[in-house]
C-alpha cells in the first residue's frame, strides 16, 4: 500500500483502512450490545469484552494492512494517565475502540469507535464512527473532513449567548474542583445550553458538522480525543490548552469551537 505522505492523495489507503476497520468493530459492538461482562479497571473506570473484542480487531486489520506502524489502544495501554510511545515514532495508530463504554454499559445510544494515525506525533488521519447510527466521521490533514463521504464544516455560530456547548468531566469530580467551577462560570453565559454527551470523540464530531457549537475537556486521554481532533480542525474549527497556549497532545486538556471568536469567549467564561 502507498505510504507517501507528500499530498492529499496519500493519505487515501490510511482513510480506506482506518475506516474499514471501525465499520468492522462497530459491529463487534453491535454484537456484543447488552450482553458484555463488565469490569472496572479503577473505580468509576469500567470496561467490558466489547472494549477488548473491538480493540483486537481493529488491531488485527490495521496491522495487517501495515505491518511497520506501531499501534497503541486504549485496552493495551501502558498504564496511568497518559500513554507512553510509540507516538512520536513513525507512523502510530491510536484507536479507541469504544469510546462511551459508560454509554454502552446502560445501553444509551451514542459511543463510538475511534482511531487516528499519527506520523511522527502529528495526527493526519481520523475516523470517528458511530455504529447505531451509520454515521462515518472521516478527516485527514489537508484533506478536509466528511460525514459518510459527504464534505462537513462547522457551525456559523459567533456569540455565546446562542451557542450549544458539550463538556466532559472525570469519574472523579470533588465538590470543590476547578472541573465544577469551571462549569458553574460557564452555564450563566449559555442559557444553560450545555451537554454532557458521553463520548468525547463525538462530542469533536458534532462540533465539527455544526450539531454543537463548542466543548471543553480536562480530563481525556489522547485516544480519546486524536482522531476528533483532526476531523475537527479539518473542518474549520479550533482547538487550544485549556490555559490558551497551544494544545499538546501528552497534555490533553482543551477548549475546542466552531471559530476563534467564540473560542475566545468560552475559554473566558471558563475563567471566570
Amino acid at each position: 500500500m502507498n505510504q507517501s505522505i507528500s499530498g492529499i492523495s496519500g493519505y487515501d489507503d490510511f482513510l480506506s483502512v482506518a475506516k474499514s476497520a471501525a465499520r468492522a468493530a462497530g459491529d463487534v459492538l453491535k454484537e456484543w450490545l447488552g450482553k458484555a461482562l463488565v469490569t472496572e479497571k479503577s473505580p468509576g473506570d469500567f470496561v467490558t469484552q466489547a472494549d477488548f473484542a473491538s480493540q483486537q480487531t481493529i488491531q488485527e486489520m490495521i496491522q495487517a494492512a501495515f505491518p511497520g506502524h506501531d499501534f497503541l489502544g486504549e485496552e493495551n495501554s501502558p498504564g496511568g494517565d497518559r500513554p507512553g510511545q510509540p507516538i512520536d515514532s513513525e507512523f502510530c495508530w491510536v484507536v479507541d475502540p469504544l469510546d462511551g463504554t459508560t454509554n454502552y454499559i446502560h445501553q444509551l445510544r451514542s459511543f463510538s469507535v475511534s482511531i487516528a494515525l499519527l506520523h511522527r506525533g502529528n495526527i493526519v488521519v481520523g475516523v470517528v464512527y458511530d455504529p447505531l447510527l451509520d454515521e462515518m466521521y472521516a478527516g485527514s490533514l489537508g484533506g478536509g473532513a466528511s460525514l459518510n463521504d459527504l464534505p462537513i464544516s462547522v457551525s456559523p455560530c459567533q456569540d455565546i449567548n446562542q451557542s450549544l456547548l458539550v463538556c466532559s468531566f472525570s469519574t472523579h469530580v470533588q465538590e470543590d474542583s476547578i472541573e465544577l467551577r469551571r462549569f458553574t462560570n460557564i452555564l450563566c453565559h449559555t442559557r444553560s445550553s450545555i451537554r454532557r454527551l458521553g463520548s468525547a470523540a463525538l462530542n469533536l464530531a458534532y462540533v465539527a458538522c455544526g450539531r454543537l457549537d463548542g466543548y471543553w475537556a480536562t480530563s481525556l486521554n489522547l485516544w480519546d480525543m486524536a482522531a476528533g481532533t483532526i476531523i475537527l480542525t479539518e473542518a474549520g474549527g479550533v482547538l487550544e490548552h485549556i490555559d490558551s497556549k497551544p494544545l499538546q497532545l501528552d497534555d490533553p486538556q482543551f477548549v475546542a469551537a466552531n471559530n476563534a471568536a467564540l473560542l475566545r469567549q468560552v475559554s473566558a467564561a471558563l475563567r471566570g
